[in-house]
């Protein structure tokens, strides 16, 4: 017996592929067609909450590093925020690369509407956190110096090499982080994996452009020496090799696992409708 027949034997689909797949393709490209297809408004709202609920894991973050002057449990703090943007339904960078992507590979989105959901995310993920570092830095002086010297540790790691290796693995963790909710409805373990990313993000100091600008924006309303060109030099290093991260460890094996079901959406041999159906 050939591999297509074996497959075909073993499936309750009416689909050469797993019903796993069906389901993953099926949500990926739904929610993605989505978020390609927001209005201006809700795409900004979303992306300025983003911010805005990442900072509320900051907020825990310098509470617990400056209590126990520990990474660790510094980081598991800080899994507050990425809980807040799941059950807020708001959007961070990086976040979300494998669903508009599905949606565009199955043709039911352009490159030009996936540039204006990541540049207005991340445009509106900076406004947000700026907003809420403002608060942070005005409500809480006794913290500043947390603040500054976290700031110095992100924009100025060991060598290159590092700085490109974090960067990387902060893309690929928040993306597969996200992923991994995606795939449960228990609360708990929706809550679990947001401890154990903030663990990882935060405890091995990742480089992330839009949760570390935060931290950076604090120190600089608290006096810190960094100058915005001092951000800007950084930042344009980060960002890139945050989506590098995000897209070619995570999103793009994940893209090839389904190939076949996005390339049939494609050329119109199955409807979404269908595939939704298939998946259920």
């Amino acid at each position: 017996m050939d591999q297509q027949a074996q497959r075909e034997r073993m499936g309750d689909t009416d689909l050469d592929i797993e019903e796993e797949l069906l389901g993953e393709a099926a949500f990926t490209v739904t929610e993605g067609t989505e978020r390609l297809n927001r209005t201006w408004i809700e795409l900004i709202v979303t992306g300025l909450f983003g911010g805005i609920d990442i900072g509320l894991g900051i907020l825990a973050m310098i509470l617990v590093k400056q209590a126990t002057d520990s990474d660790i449990l510094a980081g598991m703090a800080f899994g507050v925020g990425l809980l807040a943007l799941k059950m807020a339904h708001s959007e961070l960078f990086t976040e979300e690369f494998l669903l508009p992507i599905n949606a565009i590979v199955a043709g039911q989105g352009t490159w030009t509407q996936l540039f204006r959901l990541w540049s207005v995310t991340l445009v509106c993920n900076l406004a947000g956190g700026f907003v809420f570092a403002w608060l942070t830095v005005l409500a809480l002086p006794d913290y500043h110096d947390t603040l500054i010297d976290t700031a110095y540790g992100y924009l100025y790691p060991e060598s290159v090499g590092t700085m490109i290796g974090l960067s990387l693995l902060a893309g690929a963790t928040i993306t597969l982080s996200t992923r991994m909710q995606q795939g449960t409805s228990n609360d708990v373990v929706v809550a679990l994996i947001c401890m154990i990313s903030g663990l990882l993000v935060i405890g091995l100091g990742m480089l992330h452009g839009a949760l570390n600008a935060i931290v950076i924006f604090g120190a600089m309303l608290a006096g810190a020496s960094i100058t915005v060109g001092d951000f800007l030099s950084w930042f344009v290093v980060v960002i890139p090799l945050n989506m590098l991260g995000g897209l070619l460890i995570i999103t793009l094996p994940r893209l090839l696992r389904t190939r076949r079901i996005l390339s049939a959406v494609r050329r119109g041999d199955l409807s979404l409708e269908d595939l939704e159906k298939e998946a259920s």
